[in-house]
């Protein structure tokens, strides 16, 4: 054990163990978004396997398995914004044509395990080859050039979501995911400086210990995940696609429609039924509950109370909270429990109401 094996190993050996509890989890209860986070960790695992095993002294890879395709590059920007369009929208499948972005790949490992394959003479004579240094180039093209594309879909995705969200449900902080636009973050920061450290080797010929530093990076980025991703609350009702195919898909034409006679069905949903208590209460369930649809529901609340969902619901909860801090019967809870009781399900929702709609 060395200052350069023990942190790759743990973080090698912890992106694996993650990585198949995510996929055991995912098999179990159908979910497509832990088998995604699981194939993320892998590829992440996969990132550092060289190194972790090369400073441990193991060199299998080098020897046995030279020129097998054990990289995993053009496979890891898809894989990421895949996983954030299962985490977002619990009914997204992988279909034949979201498979289209892993061709890249295909072609790479096809062609490498040919040359793989043909034996280890054989792979010498392409790696001292002068075409091979055209070949790493070009593939250090094409994996930047997806790094850019897919990482660009999924911030741009991300944003989208964010917005949705504060017409859509009434709280906002536990369905915000704001670990996954953190993860972003941190993959592109990543492969920024894995990119940048490549360019500085190339340019001074740095030793061979030196590249530890960003795979050391990758080991911190393989704990936020593996720990984060596997603890974050999943939530079932989550339909979220792209404001443009929601825009092209819209339901109804609402310009015809009347939206006076769904105003007062929702004040008796809220005023006397107090579906505001309910704390998943969503726009799409209020739509359910009225026999229509949520961009129906949703303009009539912005026309007749000048508000979106999230405000709507959150100042009703507000105003049964004033009148519940008042009753003797909860003298002993504290004022969050009574908030809790009146539909709000994070400290921070219900702080952020207090002070938007508190006298």
């Amino acid at each position: 054990m060395t200052i350069y094996t023990t942190p790759l190993q743990f973080g090698y050996f912890l992106a694996l163990l993650f990585s198949f509890l995510l996929f055991i989890r995912g098999f179990r209860e159908e979910r497509l978004s832990d088998k995604l986070l699981a194939a993320v960790l892998f590829l992440l695992a996969m990132e550092v396997q060289d190194y972790t095993f090369g400073f441990a002294g193991i060199n299998y890879l080098w020897t046995e398995l030279n020129g097998f395709p054990r990289h995993f590059g053009l496979a890891f920007a898809p894989t990421i914004y895949y996983y954030l369009r299962a985490q977002l929208n619990s009914n997204f499948k992988l279909e034949i044509k979201h498979l289209r972005a892993y061709i890249p790949y295909l072609i790479y490992f096809i062609s490498y395990l040919v040359l793989f394959l043909n034996g280890p003479k054989v792979v010498k004579a392409f790696e001292s080859h002068a075409a091979n240094y055209w070949v790493q180039w070009f593939l250090t093209i094409v994996i930047l050039s997806s790094y850019v594309y897919f990482f660009s879909k999924s911030l741009k995705l991300y944003q989208q979501y964010q917005k949705w969200t504060s017409t859509q449900f009434s709280d906002t902080e536990t369905i915000s995911f704001d670990w996954v636009r953190n993860f972003i973050y941190l993959i592109i920061a990543g492969e920024i400086f894995r990119y940048g450290w490549n360019l500085a080797d190339f340019v001074y010929d740095l030793p061979y210990e030196n590249d530890w530093w960003w795979h050391l990076l990758t080991v911190g980025i393989i704990c936020y995940v593996s720990i984060r991703g596997y603890t974050q609350v999943q939530y079932k009702k989550i339909q979220f696609t792209s404001i443009q195919t929601q825009e092209t898909t819209a339901e109804p034409k609402l310009n015809n429609l009347n939206f006076e006679d769904f105003i007062p069905k929702i004040a008796n949903l809220f005023e006397v039924d107090k579906v505001f208590l309910e704390p998943d209460i969503s726009l799409a369930e209020v739509a359910r509950k009225l026999k229509t649809n949520s961009s129906v529901i949703s303009a009539a609340i912005n026309q007749g109370y000048g508000k979106n969902f999230n405000d709507f619901v959150n100042e009703y909860r507000i105003r049964e909270f004033e009148v519940q801090v008042q009753n003797s019967d909860n003298k002993h809870y504290t004022k969050l429990a009574i908030a809790l009781d009146c539909g709000f399900n994070s400290k921070a929702t219900f702080n952020r109401a207090l002070k938007k709609f508190g006298i």
